[in-house]
């Protein structure tokens, strides 16, 4: 039986994935208002290319033993940027040079921030 999950539960469980593998600046930003594609965005850094792929492929599993299926997927670990998109909320996972580079907390300014876990 197809459970449905709120936006508020995908990014929770995608956090908590992103936590429990050891990503680091872990930031979810309430972008509803701002942006017209989703209403949630996770950010997180992941230090090597295998860490970036493990939370990546973690927190794709956890979602869809819940039935939520990513909508998109893109980027490659070697790119130092992977992206899950499930529709309501967007997971980016990225290398530290990545990061820093786009600044998508800094773009997203505005956005309301609902965790931030350093």
């Amino acid at each position: 039986m197809s459970v449905f999950l709120e936006t508020e539960e995908i990014a929770r469980l995608a956090t908590e994935i992103a936590s429990d593998k050891q990503a680091r600046d872990i930031v979810v930003l309430d972008v509803k208002g701002l942006c017209s594609f989703a209403d949630c965005f996770v950010i997180c850094t992941g230090d090597t290319k295998r860490q970036i792929e493990a939370i990546h492929q973690g927190i794709c599993a956890m979602l869809k033993n819940r039935d939520v299926i990513p909508l998109h997927n893109e980027g490659a670990s070697d790119s130092g940027w992977m992206l899950a998109d499930f529709g309501s909320v967007v997971v980016h996972i990225f290398a530290p040079l990545e990061r820093d580079y786009y600044q998508l907390d800094k773009l997203w300014s505005k956005a309301i921030p609902v965790v931030r876990i350093q």
